[in-house]
């Protein structure tokens, strides 16, 4: 496998790098590269690994032609053009739990600080001063803890405040009272957070909904003396609002790991005041936690390249392991039936409709969907594939329906997955369902002739008269032009009426052939299909 190559563009642990190594993947890592450099560094990978420093950016994406897959050792994806890369088809993962427990604890360490005012009263006695009386902190036990955002970080922030016998109250718009009671704590709005709390700490991505969560009107609401930590992502917290408080005296101080510019300016307001608190975005920064992400988003990139399997994808819906295993056939057969159907249609495709049956219909099959739709349009453009297919479907008009026949069983009569595909002229149907070890994928029917054929190789698709003879005479061209047939199939409706047969050969046909065989008197439509074996 050493012709997949991950280029690793940040300092990023080489011991969780270790699992791209022994698959045989050529990994070079070169972390700071900037401009002319960076562009050049990624032209020929396959993946690239990065932390937070590295920003891909659309030129970054343009120049890695070969690009497949962006992981990020950490959660947050905000330096990582992400809508960008999935127009591009390539897949962006994180690793969503690895700094979980670490960003929690530095939350925790900065609420203490900030509490007893550590680094004042460590700073002064450094510098040869006892002034026990001028750094005089609160407890901790009986405050209220508002917390903006409960995931995963927010959830271990509250766990460990109850510890400290602070009462918690959170603000989260998705989390539902059922929910709260498991955590023991308490829902409100963001208000209520703001008028009750004697500390507040923001735990939510950084979106443009997000963006600016606790400012100036937030700021007005809060008890005066509330203290505020911010160790998710900068620019949640408004810095310029955040300043003021504190200068009006109802902000009592402020702990900030991370600002909305990094490094901040020398000159940035906040650092010169004694009541904030600031450490240079260490959330993450444990010797545990970097091995972890590193680890986490290596064993991710070597199995996306490996097996095709998706885990930790921002732009891909997240599949649980035992369901990607039971969904991977089904894919396998989509693409296929979308790669059958774009070589039936001469049209452009106005809507496709897919139907699902039996086992698939029980599960969330939206990663079957995208396959088919990758199938589809794998000739209509270059980069099409599962992260993007549902894009491009929508930057070409194209309507997706998907419906489910939950409680069914997928067989002859009931296929798996069912496939309508809608042109200005037409319709095109055709199904399939698996048999044997669930992998071995067969087209059931093609619009409407009920008919078992394998989606592989090389097929030519007849419909003709259902009269004497035209089998004959189909073989015989194709014995007379050298083919070999290793399969042939025959589907009818009614005796003497239309018959189609699907005839697989070991070679393709050459136009010569086809339009021989087009000439037949009895054969409406002769048409060459070639699919990867």
């Amino acid at each position: 496998m050493t012709d997949i190559k991950i280029f690793v563009s940040d300092d990023v642990s080489e011991s969780g790098l270790e699992p791209l190594r022994s698959a045989g993947f050529a990994v070079e890592k070169r972390a700071g590269l900037k401009g002319a450099e960076l562009l050049e560094a990624v032209r020929e990978c396959d993946g690239l690994i990065v932390r937070s420093e590295t920003k891909v950016t659309t030129e970054v994406l343009d120049a890695a032609g070969r690009l497949r897959a962006i992981g990020r050792a950490g959660v947050g994806v905000d330096n990582i053009d992400v809508p960008a890369a999935t127009a591009r088809g390539v897949v962006v993962m994180n690793a969503p739990d690895g700094n979980t427990m670490t960003t929690a604890e530095h939350t925790l360490a900065l609420l203490l600080a900030l509490a007893r005012r550590v680094p004042q009263g460590n700073a002064s006695l450094k510098a040869s001063r006892w002034e026990r009386k001028q750094f005089v902190g609160v407890e901790l036990r009986g405050k209220t803890l508002g917390i903006v955002g409960l995931g995963r970080i927010g959830r271990v922030v509250a766990s460990r405040a109850r510890g400290f016998e602070m009462k918690v109250v959170a603000f989260d718009p998705f989390i539902v009272p059922e929910q709260a009671r498991e955590l023991d704590l308490e829902l409100a709005t963001l208000e209520e957070v703001c008028a009750r709390a004697d500390f507040i700490t923001v735990h939510t991505p950084l979106t443009p909904e997000t963006r600016g969560i606790i400012g100036a009107r937030e700021f007005s609401q809060m008890k005066t003396g509330v203290r505020v930590i911010n160790c998710a992502r900068g620019g949640l917290v408004d810095e310029r609002a955040l300043y003021s408080a504190i200068k009006e005296g109802r902000v009592a101080g402020a702990a900030l790991d991370v600002f909305e510019q990094e490094p901040p300016p020398p000159d940035h307001p906040l650092l010169a005041l004694e009541e904030v608190v600031v450490t240079p975005h260490l959330g993450a920064s444990t010797t545990e936690a970097q091995e972890g992400v590193a680890v986490t988003v290596a064993e991710q990139m070597r199995d996306y390249f490996l097996t095709g399997a998706l885990r930790g994808a921002v732009n891909f819906p997240a599949v649980a392991a035992h369901e990607l295993v039971l969904l991977k056939p089904y894919m396998t057969l989509a693409e296929r039936l979308g790669m059958f159907q774009s070589q039936l249609i001469d049209e452009a495709v106005r809507e496709v409709q897919l139907e699902f049956a039996g086992e698939v219909a029980e599960l969330d099959a939206t990663p079957v969907t995208r396959s088919f739709i990758a199938g589809l349009l794998r000739n209509m453009s270059a980069r099409v594939n599962v992260v993007n297919a549902l894009l491009i479907a929508e930057e070409r008009g194209i309507g997706v329906t998907t419906s489910y026949k939950r409680g069914s069983v997928a067989g002859d009569l009931t296929p798996a997955i069912r496939t309508r595909v809608l042109t200005g002229k037409g319709e095109h149907t055709v199904a399939g369902a698996l048999f044997g070890q669930q992998s071995d994928g067969r087209i059931t029917e093609i619009d409407g002739f009920r008919i078992e054929a394998t989606p592989a190789g090389n097929m030519l698709i007849t419909r003709s008269s259902d009269v004497p003879g035209v089998i004959g005479r189909v073989g015989m061209c194709l014995g007379t032009h050298g083919v070999n047939i290793s399969r042939f199939h025959l589907g009818r409706r009614a005796r003497g009426g239309e018959a189609i047969a699907v005839i697989e050969t070991d070679a393709p046909l050459d136009d010569a052939t086809l339009a021989e065989l087009r000439s037949f008197e009895q054969v409406i439509s002769a048409r060459q299909i070639e699919l990867d074996a």
